[in-house]
C-alpha cells in the first residue's frame, strides 16, 4: 500500500483523467452549432446514449474524486504537530531498535555458546570413536585444533600403524622364543 502522498497525487492523477474525458466527451456528443452565412449538409449522427447520461456520469466521477481527495488532505498531518510528533516518534523507534540490537546481541551470544557445546561434544565423539579402533594409542585430539576428515584419518593411521609394528615385534620375538625352545 502506498503512503498518503501518493495516494493522494494518484487520486489528483486521477481526478484529471475524469476532467479530460468529460471536455472530450462533450466534444464528441455535442450538437453541432450553426453560423450564420455557413450551411453545412449532412445529416446528424444517432447518439448510443444521451448526453444527458455522460453528464451524469461524469459529474458523480468527479464528485466523487473530489471527496476522495478532501479525506486523504484531511488525513495529512498538521504543520504545527509535524515536528515534535517526529521527535517522538523518532524516539520511540530509536528505543525499539536499541532494544531489537540487545536482543539479537543476547541470540547471538545463545549461538555461540552453543555452537562451542556442539564442537566439545563432536570432538567428544570423534575421541570416543578413535579410542575405540585402537584401545592402545594414546592419541588425543587437540580442542583447540578444529576437526577435520584429513586430521582423523591421519591419527587412525598413525595408530595402525603402531599397532601393526607391535603385532610384528610380538610374532617375532615369539617365532625366537619357540626356536630357541626347539634347540634345547
Amino acid at each position: 500500500m502506498a503512503d498518503r502522498l501518493t495516494q493522494l497525487q494518484d487520486t489528483i492523477n486521477q481526478q484529471a483523467d475524469y476532467f479530460c474525458n468529460s471536455v472530450g466527451i462533450l466534444q464528441q456528443y455535442a450538437s453541432p452549432s450553426k453560423f450564420p452565412g455557413f450551411d453545412r449538409i449532412g445529416t446528424p449522427q444517432q447518439q448510443n446514449q444521451s448526453q444527458e447520461d455522460y453528464a451524469a456520469l461524469f459529474a458523480t466521477l468527479i464528485t466523487r474524486c473530489a471527496k476522495d481527495i478532501d479525506t486523504l488532505i484531511d488525513s495529512l498531518p498538521n504543520e504545527e504537530s509535524s515536528v515534535e510528533l517526529q521527535v517522538a516518534s523518532l524516539t520511540k523507534l530509536e528505543q525499539e531498535n536499541q532494544e531489537a540490537a540487545d536482543q539479537l546481541e543476547e541470540v547471538v551470544a545463545q549461538g555461540e555458546a552453543l555452537l562451542q557445546r556442539i564442537q566439545a561434544a563432536l570432538q567428544d565423539i570423534a575421541q570416543s570413536q578413535l579410542d575405540m579402533q585402537n584401545p592402545t594409542a594414546k592419541t588425543v585430539i587437540n580442542p583447540c585444533q578444529p576437526l577435520s576428515t584429513n586430521s582423523i584419518t591421519n591419527s587412525v593411521n598413525v595408530k595402525l600403524e603402531t599397532q601393526n609394528s607391535i603385532n610384528i615385534k610380538n610374532l617375532q620375538s615369539t617365532d625366537v622364543l619357540s626356536s630357541a625352545m626347539q634347540i634345547s
